[in-house]
Parts: structure tokens; sequence; C-alpha cells
């Protein structure tokens, strides 16, 4: 009723196109209709929603862990077999000199390089080059690789043979390798290097390896030979 004109006025039953109610429930609206342009503070976030803000998603994690000692990596293995009757000389030097040409010629990080030697004043029983630690030592050199780093692993000592038993070999042996407790630890064949350090290797790693012994000629089990 409108007192002025003494006439009928119709009720708004609609809202304005730009009012706002979370999830379109009027109920939630305030007793009141603010004007157009205009909220109170505590119902501004209610009724104008604010505009979205884009974050961008972390990087994704790397697909191999990176490794701690750069790109470059190395094993050296030097064994003499002490005073026994198949002594070899010059094997520890073998592995020293490798060590230096490594770190002076082809800059190799020094802490990059693990070396194994029974050398009499090698007082660190983990660098005594008994089987288990030969095989730990391979399992550091690929540890965590990735594509680009270079790996080598040389040894100076005893080589053989053993039969081979799961027939994959066209002469029916093995070929292997003898740390220093061979004779009651046994030997390292071609099987086990092949399965510890070359298998494992990523897309674009390189490895060389360096054997000095005997029947070295595929002691890494390679499909290929030249």
């Amino acid at each position: 009723m409108c007192y002025a004109c003494q006439g009928q006025a119709q009720a708004r039953t609609s809202l304005p196109q730009n009012y706002y109610f979370p999830n379109n429930n009027i109920n939630n609206a305030p007793s009141y209709l603010p004007r157009p342009g205009y909220a109170r503070r505590s119902y501004n976030q209610y009724y104008y929603p604010q505009p979205l803000q884009l974050v961008a998603p972390p990087p994704p994690p790397p697909l191999t862990p990176p490794s701690s000692f750069g790109n470059k990596r190395a094993v050296l293995v030097g064994i003499s077999y002490g005073n026994r009757s198949n002594s070899i000389k010059g094997s520890v030097n073998d592995a020293q000199s490798m060590k230096y040409f490594l770190v002076n010629n082809l800059d190799f990080p020094a802490d990059s390089i693990r070396i194994l030697t029974d050398d009499p004043e090698e007082k660190n029983p983990l660098r005594i080059p008994t089987k288990y630690n030969m095989r730990m030592a391979m399992r550091w050199l690929v540890e965590g690789c990735r594509s680009g780093d270079s790996l080598l692993f040389h040894i100076s000592g005893h080589g053989s043979r053993e039969v081979d038993i799961d027939m994959d070999e066209v002469d029916g042996y093995d070929e292997a390798i003898c740390p220093v407790d061979y004779e009651h630890g046994g030997k390292i064949v071609d099987d086990e290097i092949n399965a510890t350090i070359v298998r494992p290797l990523p897309r674009g790693a390189k490895l060389h390896a360096l054997v000095d012994t005997c029947f070295s000629g595929t002691v890494l089990d390679l499909p290929f030979m030249c």
C-alpha cells in the first residue's frame, strides 16, 4: 500500500542477478538485502565470490635419485694374494696408479673412488678385497647412477672358470674373478657381475671395465664381443 498515492504496489519477490547465495539456497540470505555493489564485510565473502587464484603445482620428483658423488665414480681392486704360491706382484700398485690417473688426468673426485687392496698397510677391514667387500663395492658403484654418469670398474688379480650350471655359456664355463678369500669364500662369476653392475645401468650411463685377470674376455657376460 503506497500512502502517498493510496495505490497498491506489487512486492518484489525476485532478487537482482548480481546477488549470490551459497549452494543456491536463498534461506542463507540475511533478513535485509544489501544495495547492488555494496555488502557488509561479514557477508562479502558469501555474496560476492572472490576470484580464483591459480597456484602452480610443485615440480614432480626425479625418476632416479641423484648421485651424491656427481657423475663420476670408480671401484679399483688390486689383489696380490699375500705370500701364497700364486701371489702376484704389482696388483696393488696397479690399483693405486689407476686412482692417481683418474684424479689427476680425468678429474675424478677423490671421494668418488673406492679402492680395495690386500696391502699389509691397509687398516680398514672394509677395504680388504674379500668376496663380501667386493660385492658391496660393486653395488655401491651403480647405486643411484643416472643418465650421463661415467663409471669405472678395475681389477688386477687372478681369474678363473667355473662349470656353467645354468647353461648360458657356449663353452660350458662361467668366467670368474678371485677375491683374496676365494679359497674358502668362493669366486664371483660373470653372471653375478653382469647382474650387479651391468643390468642396473640406466640408459645414457657409461661403464668402463678394465679386468686384468685370466679368462677375462667375457667376464661381464655382455651379449656382444669384439
